[in-house]
């Protein structure tokens, strides 16, 4: 089994929605990987040398190799395969949609609210993910080398401030970040009116758009 590759990028395609292959030229040969939407922004011009993270797959006889930019984010892609009625186009979906300890964090809270704003995964599958998984990823966060952030609102409010910010156009990863900033940074109590951390996360989110421009 290939565990990774370093090599030179040769070039990045977008072959249509979702598909970002990366062909990475190692001793000569061009390998070519599947890769997240998020890595292949990150990734350095043609000649620059990255090293990949495997995962090989063989689907209907063809051969597949999908790349990572970390061991931690080729092995959830892995636990994802796990769960019955998740493809590699889902798990990919979900890589791009939320930051690797967000993600964690998401199916280990059964926060479906936020794995739904993926492309492809609906509420049922949501709920079957947080199921199949939750036990497998408290156990697994620890031997990846990182925690997952218990910052946010409490449970009983949380839904409804995702829910809101979700509705005014941010993403989820915005969303989360944002939530996490006010906790971690700004020190707002978890059992404070859904109000302020709204109020909160929209000024933080604002303030970073503010920055960009």
């Amino acid at each position: 089994m290939i565990s990774y590759l370093k090599g030179i990028v040769a070039g990045v395609q977008n072959n249509g929605g979702n598909r970002h292959i990366l062909t990475l030229e190692v001793n000569g040969i061009g390998y070519d990987l599947q890769v997240p939407a998020r890595l292949a922004q990150q990734l350095p011009n043609s000649g620059g040398e990255v090293q990949i993270f495997t995962h090989y797959q063989v689907r209907e006889e063809i051969p597949l190799l999908y790349g990572f930019g970390s061991p931690g984010e080729r092995d959830l892609f892995r636990h994802l395969l796990s769960v019955s009625g998740i493809g590699a186009a889902g798990a990919i979906a979900l890589l791009d949609t939320l930051e690797l300890p967000d993600l964690v964090q998401a199916i280990i809270g059964a926060n479906t609210q936020l794995l739904i704003q993926a492309p492809g995964v609906g509420k049922k599958t949501a709920e079957r993910i947080c199921l199949e998984l939750k036990t497998k990823l408290i156990e697994w966060r620890k031997s990846a080398g990182f925690f997952v952030a218990t910052g946010g609102p409490a449970p009983g409010i949380l839904d409804e401030v995702q829910m809101t910010l979700l509705a005014l156009g941010y993403t989820a990863n915005e969303v989360s970040h944002a939530l996490h900033v006010v906790s971690e940074d700004i020190g707002l109590s978890k059992d404070a009116y859904v109000e302020d951390w709204i109020k909160q996360a929209i000024a933080h989110l604002s303030s970073e758009y503010s920055q960009q421009l």
